[in-house]
């Protein structure tokens, strides 16, 4: 399991210097997964939020080989940089283990670069790809996005006297890589450094593909106050609007807060959802309370019924 102290005196793989706004989830992100994965990465980023704010010419953030991709690939260019390792290797050009790992947003992650990252996952790359998911496409201004939950208030989904935001709810991502039968999947969150760091040392220490989707509170689209982006997360997970869960084979395992709070309290900090605590209402905030239990009450009998876990071998 990471240990702090151990973590906090490696080189900052990512470093500070860089244009994120203040309170900026995706660094953190980005900051804890390298400290886990240590030298020996290379990385590939979707353009969105991290990749813009990190990588100004003629500077950068970034103390690891790094790939610039387009919105769309970057699950397929750290596909190819890893397949290009491994005809080294084979040639006897090169010996020493290396991690790949890839960054995308949620729009270039659950939208644009679906095609690409479900790709990379069914043919069986060794790789690791990071979903920093701040819930719809912020660097653009804020458009809803697949990863949009219900009712929250975006550029492209706006509330007016008509309709109440957006009106779909998300995209469940996680479970649908999960069904592509690859060894490791899991959710974490920004504001719990132990959780997603012990999770990227479990997903390099397995052979194959791996995906981890980052819940990414983000204080612009969002709308509350910097400081209050770890603790954001957290309740995210208190209220179990964002559960830690890990597929590990096939078997899940799921993290239980100690005390299940309503949505309300996640939902009361943010000012996308200010509408949806006016009285009249009501009726929506206990649609999004209900589906909220009604996830959490699936994904529980799914841990308590899957088989014990089975190795899952990649060609």
């Amino acid at each position: 399991m990471a240990n702090l102290k151990d973590l906090s005196k490696q080189k900052a793989l990512f470093t500070g210097g860089h244009r994120a706004c203040a309170g900026c989830g995706a660094a953190i992100v980005a900051r804890q997964v390298l400290m886990a994965a240590g030298p020996n990465t290379v990385v590939a980023s979707a353009t969105g939020c991290l990749e813009v704010v990190s990588t100004i010419f003629p500077f950068t953030a970034w103390n690891t080989p790094f790939v610039h991709s387009a919105f769309e690939n970057a699950a397929a260019s750290i596909s190819g940089v890893e397949s290009l390792y491994k005809s080294w290797v084979r040639q006897g050009k090169y010996s020493k283990k290396i991690n790949f790992i890839a960054f995308g947003g949620d729009g270039g992650t659950y939208d644009i670069g679906l095609q690409s990252l479900s790709g990379a996952m069914e043919r069986g790359h060794n790789i690791l790809y990071v979903c920093y998911n701040n819930e719809a496409y912020m660097n653009t201004g804020v458009q809803r996005s697949g990863a949009t939950p219900k009712g929250a208030d975006t550029t492209t989904a706006p509330v007016g006297k008509i309709k109440k935001g957006k009106e779909q709810y998300r995209k469940d991502l996680t479970e649908i890589i999960a069904a592509h039968r690859v060894p490791y999947v899991a959710q974490s969150v920004v504001g719990n450094w132990r959780d997603l760091t012990s999770k990227v040392e479990k997903a390099l220490s397995i052979d194959g593909p791996k995906f981890i989707n980052v819940f990414q509170p983000c204080r612009l689209g969002w709308g509350y106050d910097p400081e209050m982006t770890c603790e954001m997360g957290r309740i995210s997970v208190d209220t179990c609007v964002w559960p830690l869960y890990e597929v590990v084979n096939g078997q899940y395992k799921v993290s239980k807060p100690k005390e299940k709070k309503p949505v309300y309290e996640w939902l009361k900090l943010q000012s996308r959802f200010r509408h949806i605590l006016k009285p009249e209402n009501k009726p929506l905030l206990d649609d999004i309370q209900a589906a909220t239990d009604k996830n959490w009450e699936m994904l529980l009998k799914k841990e308590s019924f899957t088989a014990p876990a089975v190795e899952i071998k990649q060609a």
